[in-house]
């Protein structure tokens, strides 16, 4: 493509399309929006939270059953993208909303119809002469709807620069979305501040001579940008200078909304950026989570100070006055998490905040987590079999998930955690294991079973044979959504591989099953309890009271005393069997062995290599 002349620039528009939460404004628009401002004061930035939009004209409930699924979402503007594809978008969509009562019901063809009224309107009614430039964020759910809005929005302004970025194209695939979709002039490869900064200080200066120096952190086929076929990455060195995200574009539009589509929304905010747990080891090897696919967009890890986290958190709840806070990070910060939540604490706000966590976070950090408004959390468990765990690469253990989790129920902190089945390469011991191990969390808020999928450059994805895989390549769904052309050129973030598939189907029937009876069971016994956690304890000093609560079956009700209570209140963390023998050197050996046994067999304790945890959740 020939070099064209460009205008100087004083506005542009950022857009995030569905299927995002509508509940929540976009973190990425609103945080490039705050960045660009505090560097380009004479630069205007409007951002179109689009999403939002759509949930309310096709209805929360309905919005929100689609952007649960990936398929369900790209299903939907695939058929407006390609119409001629629509009959394979349909039965995709068919199959896909065969578990939710309330889609089946949904008619397709009127519902793309609406969409397309929705979306065709937003676009018509903007006047995009005004901007020199469009810039998308594409996540997950949101591909197809972000092309259609760009193929629109190219015909209707020829001449505007159009730059995507986010998790959905990563580095790997950006060469072949310019090659496959010409209306696309940018693909930012990473984190987007610094680049898309760079691009407009280039596209707003006077002279068409083309600079020397190229962009780093960018794709495109524009010599006037870059020189290169995409560069390393260009983040920043450090979080603590980013400025407060500026949301306003999204609560100024749910304020246009009729009183009874307007709620409480849900304030995204970042601690942090990557993954600490993914971190290279000498110069050989990076660690990680084997399935995970999350930081692809980063380099390395970094954290806000805890004052910063505070003072953000206050001062949107202040400006939006909404108290309902989600920590976007990928995991939390490590070592500063206890003084972030302490910090929130002394903010003296009744916050409700969600946040993701390992599986090894200690219980006095989830007591601050608590104290501060953490109200539900998600945790790295993914597996309850220690040899399964192991192929995973979490670096942690059966029985430190059963700990957290005793932990949350203790604390109340809702558990909305995943368990993955089908992982490539686990074998009957695996779900042996995980069998075993459910008998003992049964108590505990349950699990979510999701079925593994192969992300594009995981490392599954990288070493393939490790993992018993033959042979890696997109997804099927994809060829149902785009051209064939498309589907042989470019590698989308969700992949497919052939194995051992029908193998580990046939083997994790039984942990689909038990988690489904899970589900059941907590949830009829939880009805009449309340807050209080199916495996209690409360502390007599001298003795102790634990209530089992049972499905369909009148609660068992034990009580420890003396050295029985000793040892089960010392095993409320994990302890390996010879610190329990040296802590009550008093007592032979065989007599605690003994008192252990029983307490495994009673499923108020677990036992896992000679560790011992005590399940009962202490209640006040």
């Amino acid at each position: 493509m020939k070099n064209r002349s460009i205008r100087p620039l004083d506005k542009i528009a950022l857009i995030s399309m569905p299927w995002p939460l509508y509940s929540r404004p976009s973190i990425q628009l609103g945080t490039l929006k705050a960045f660009l401002n505090a560097r380009m004061s004479k630069l205007q930035v409007d951002t179109y939270h689009f999403y939002l939009q759509l949930a309310a004209a096709i209805g929360y409930r309905t919005y929100h059953l689609i952007s649960e699924r990936t398929w369900l979402a790209e299903s939907i503007y695939a058929a407006l993208l390609y119409p001629r594809r629509r009959q394979a978008a349909e039965a995709l969509f068919r199959k896909e909303s065969t578990g939710y009562a309330e889609l089946r019901q949904v008619e397709f063809k009127p519902l793309i119809r609406q969409i397309k009224k929705a979306t065709d309107a937003f676009i018509d009614s903007r006047n995009w002469q005004a901007y020199g430039l469009l810039g998308f964020s594409i996540s997950l759910c949101q591909l197809t709807s972000t092309l259609y809005a760009i193929k629109r929005l190219k015909k209707k302004r020829p001449q505007v620069m159009i730059v995507v970025g986010g998790a959905l194209i990563p580095g790997i695939a950006a060469p072949d979305y310019l090659n496959a979709f010409p209306e696309i002039d940018v693909i930012v490869y990473g984190e987007g501040e610094m680049p898309l900064y760079k691009i407009i200080q280039r596209l707003k200066r006077t002279s068409p001579e083309p600079e020397k120096s190229t962009i780093a952190g960018i794709f495109t086929r524009h010599k006037d940008l870059s020189q290169t076929a995409g560069a390393a990455f260009a983040q920043l060195k450090g979080l603590d200078n980013l400025p407060l995200p500026d949301y306003d574009d999204y609560f100024n539009l749910l304020k246009t909304f009729k009183p009874h589509q307007r709620f409480f929304a849900t304030l995204p905010i970042e601690t942090s950026r990557g993954c600490w747990w993914k971190r290279a080891v000498g110069s050989a090897r990076v660690t990680g989570c084997a399935f995970c696919n999350l930081n692809l967009q980063w380099d390395g890890y970094r954290s806000k100070a805890a004052s910063q986290v505070a003072a953000e958190i206050d001062q949107l709840t202040n400006r939006h006055q909404t108290l309902s806070v989600a920590m976007m990070d990928n995991v939390l910060p490590q070592k500063a998490g206890i003084e972030i939540f302490r910090q929130i604490v002394r903010l003296k706000k009744d916050l409700r905040l969600f946040g993701e966590v390992r599986a090894t976070t200690p219980l006095k950090e989830l007591e601050a987590m608590r104290a501060c408004g953490m109200r539900d959390v998600q945790i790295g468990i993914e597996a309850l079999s220690s040899s399964l765990l192991k192929k995973l690469r979490k670096g942690t253990s059966v029985i430190q998930n059963l700990e957290i989790m005793k932990n949350c129920e203790a604390l109340g902190i809702r558990n909305i955690s995943n368990l993955i089945l089908q992982f490539p390469g686990s074998n009957e011991q695996d779900v042996a294991e995980t069998l075993r191990a459910l008998e003992f969390a049964l108590p505990f808020y349950p699990l979510k079973a999701v079925y593994f999928w192969l992300g594009l450059e995981s490392p599954v994805w990288q070493n393939p044979k490790d993992y018993g895989i033959k042979a890696v390549f997109n997804h099927p769904n994809w060829s149902k959504l785009f051209p064939d052309k498309i589907c042989q050129s470019i590698p989308f973030m969700i992949q497919a591989y052939r194995g051992d598939l029908t193998f580990q189907k046939k083997i994790w029937r039984p942990v689909k099953i038990k988690i489904a009876e899970w589900q059941q069971q907590y949830a009829a016994i939880q009805k009449d309890l309340g807050d209080t956690p199916l495996l209690s304890m409360r502390d007599g000093k001298h003795f102790i009271i634990i209530r089992q609560q049972r499905f369909q079956a009148e609660p068992a009700v034990h009580r420890l005393v003396g050295a029985s209570r000793q040892i089960y209140l010392f095993c409320q963390r994990h302890r390996p069997i010879a610190s329990i023998c040296s802590a009550f050197s008093d007592i032979p050996d065989d007599a605690i062995i003994s008192f252990l046994k029983m307490m495994v067999d009673k499923k108020l304790m677990f036992t896992e290599k000679n560790k011992y945890l005590s399940l009962a959740a202490p209640v006040k």
